[in-house]
């Protein structure tokens, strides 16, 4: 695909990777091709309403401190920051809805986080137009990002994060007789309307690069058991939406953006409600993030097939992996940490099937999660390129789809009784061309498990017998025992490949609850 110069002065011209614009013209860019990956991808971090308040002291709630936040992403690889004003409630003076400093019960919250919030307000400050202002400035695009059913701390009716609207209409609730607290649900014309007015205030307030509806965060917005029939009123939303920043960009003299937070896979959006495939066959929206909700990252992210089912759509969508901070075998199982190597798998699978890039959520700065501050640092300075990828130890779990309908295959593998043969399908993107490969297991605790021996097969050919993997914290699912099966790096295909376990001794049948794949470079 040929390079095209993109600038923001003329918005006719923006395409696919117009996202990609840095607001100062004749900027090349190169959009992805699966034949010839773009060295440098759309990069981006979502950061919530909250991490910033929390993470930092009062005597940072100033205009320094508020630039070094974005000070520390410039001059790095990453290129979009997607900024969260809200949840239920605003972390700055809405009009629309409480600030999160305003009092509950009578009494104002003492948390770290509506304080900070409310000392930058009484100075006249303006966090989100100064965080825009300074993106740009350092030549990163700002993005607000506005999460649509947020539930965080629902089960408690007193937290500080909930607004009136929430509390007062128990009616508009998906379950109104939830003893948890439940989802609002779009059924009702009240509730669009009371979200549509926030984004207008988003919209008159600040001139951002684009527009994010997050639909996963939660992803249940319609009557239970009827997203499917339901679905249109999403789709009218987001009609809606489309509206407004359309006649906003005719304001501002540049187009700004569209983007959601989708399920996954392709063809679970529309039975869950959020329907994205229709709204870009509609021409309602620019870029798709697609995502899980929370419980795992997903490493099967079918990119291939959300291409083709995207091939019809009267414009370029630029689709983005979104990446979570954890790693779980099944929506049960214990979950580990990503690591970069997790990151890097994902990624290499990724460029493989064409992406435009990545999205990290839950991966923000000062909490040494999911990795070191040191990785984080590593991670920013050198990006996810291709070529960098390329070289990088990469690790492949099996986890599985986390927000799909009841009647969609969720491609849960695990766990697993030993005692029969299975064969788990593991997804790697590119055939490695250098390296050592192995396949990791983690065992649960079982009578026998340090006896247990086991045989296993890679795309049908044996394996030498495993060693044990020391590295337990590294693997989910509560794994007691690792075993490492080292792989003859010519056996590993591109795409999926076929890993076969079974024990050997069945007397005392053991349990598998992790299986991944490793690519290792020598350092």
């Amino acid at each position: 695909m040929p390079t095209m110069a993109v600038c923001r002065c003329n918005p006719s011209r923006l395409c696919k990777l117009g996202l990609l614009a840095f607001f100062a013209c004749s900027i090349t860019v190169s959009a992805t091709d699966p034949g010839n990956p773009s060295p440098t991808p759309v990069f981006a971090i979502n950061t919530d309403n909250g991490h910033f308040f929390v993470s930092r002291s009062a005597e940072e709630m100033n205009l320094k401190g508020l630039h070094a936040w974005v000070d520390q992403y410039a001059n790095t690889q990453l290129t979009h920051m997607f900024i969260c004003p809200s949840a239920r409630r605003a972390s700055f003076r809405s009009k629309t809805r409480e600030a999160i400093w305003d009092p509950v019960d009578g009494e104002e919250p003492q948390h770290r986080w509506p304080q900070n919030a409310k000392r930058l307000y009484e100075a006249g400050i303006d966090p989100y137009q100064v965080w825009i202002d300074r993106c740009r400035e350092q030549k990163l695009s700002p993005w607000l990002t506005m999460r649509m059913n947020d539930l965080h701390q629902a089960e408690d009716r007193s937290n500080f994060q909930h607004s009136s609207f929430w509390l007062d209409n128990l009616h508009f609730w998906r379950e109104p007789d939830h003893p948890h607290g439940s989802a609002l649900n779009y059924a009702h014309p009240e509730v669009r309307q009371y979200q549509l007015a926030f984004v207008k205030e988003l919209l008159e307030r600040y001139d951002p690069d684009g527009l994010e509806l997050d639909w996963m965060r939660n992803p249940q917005h319609l009557s239970p058991g009827k997203a499917f029939e339901e679905r249109g009123h999403l789709t009218e939303f987001v009609r809606d939406v489309r509206t407004l920043l359309d006649q906003w960009s005719h304001t501002r003299g540049h187009r700004i953006l569209l983007s959601v937070r989708a399920p996954a896979h392709p063809d679970a959006c529309a039975g869950v409600g959020i329907d994205a495939l229709a709204w870009a066959n509609q021409g309602l929206i620019d870029v798709i993030v697609a995502t899980p909700f929370y419980f795992s990252t997903d490493f099967d992210i079918p990119f291939t097939l959300w291409r083709k089912r995207l091939a019809n759509a009267p414009q370029a969508i630029l689709l983005l992996g979104g990446v979570e901070s954890t790693a779980r075998p099944w929506i049960e199982g214990t979950p580990v940490g990503n690591s970069l190597e997790n990151l890097y798998g994902f990624t290499a699978v990724g460029h493989h099937q064409g992406f435009d890039g990545i999205y990290l959520f839950n991966w923000m700065d000062a909490n040494d999660w999911p990795v070191s501050d040191r990785n984080y640092r590593t991670l920013l300075k050198s990006g996810l390129g291709a070529n960098v990828v390329a070289k990088s130890s990469r690790h492949h779990p099996v986890c599985f789809h986390d927000t799909v309908p009841l009647d969609f295959p969720s491609g849960t593998q695990l766990p697993v009784d030993a005692s029969a043969a299975t064969t788990f399908q593991i997804q790697v993107g590119p055939k490695p061309n250098a390296g050592t490969v192995s396949v990791i297991v983690g065992l649960a605790e079982r009578a026998g498990l340090k006896e247990a021996r086991f045989r296993a097969h890679l795309n049908g050919e044996p394996l030498s017998q495993a060693i044990d993997f020391p590295n337990l914290r590294e693997i989910g699912g509560d794994s007691v025992r690792g075993l490492s099966f080292s792989c003859p790096r010519h056996l590993v295909t591109s795409d999926y490949n076929a890993f076969t376990i079974q024990q050997e001794d069945k007397t005392l049948p053991q349990k598998i609850v992790w299986v991944e794949l490793r690519v290792e470079m020598v350092k």
